[in-house]
């Protein structure tokens, strides 16, 4: 068995195992970490995997086995999705008011704001707030 380094920390050097056939053995405990921090990034398996070094398929065994482990499916979500909303900041001419900056927002179900003051965030900021909780 030949071993490889693999330095986790900046001053720490852990010594990885590989078999026969080349392949690195990490511990259990190194592999745990590799999946929290998947599942903070938002990135895809695929990506993850690309950018810590792993194969894919490697990653992906270790995923779905502790999927399996925890009881959840893949399609459960481990992390609040991302969810955009879009915003157009637009420079409207009103009648006898010089230049306003005018904020509209569309919202999924074609629900449409305007804000003209900037007094008015805080109030839908609290709107958007309550349409997020379910009914």
């Amino acid at each position: 068995m030949t071993n490889t380094k693999d330095t986790t920390k900046a001053n720490e050097v852990v010594v990885l195992k590989q078999d026969g056939l080349g392949r690195v053995k990490v511990p259990a405990a190194r592999r745990e970490q590799i999946l929290d921090e998947f599942e903070r990034s938002g990135l895809s398996g695929k990506k993850f995997a690309a950018l810590a070094g792993i194969k894919y398929q490697t990653f992906a065994t270790w995923a779905q086995k502790r999927r399996q482990q925890s009881g959840r499916t893949a399609a459960t979500p481990t992390a609040d999705p991302v969810r955009w909303l879009e915003a157009v900041v637009t420079t409207a001419q009103t009648s006898g008011q010089a230049d306003a900056t005018v904020v509209r927002l569309s919202l999924p179900g074609g629900v449409r704001l305007e804000l003209n003051d900037a007094k008015q965030v805080p109030l839908v900021a609290t709107l958007l707030r309550a349409l997020e909780k379910p009914c």
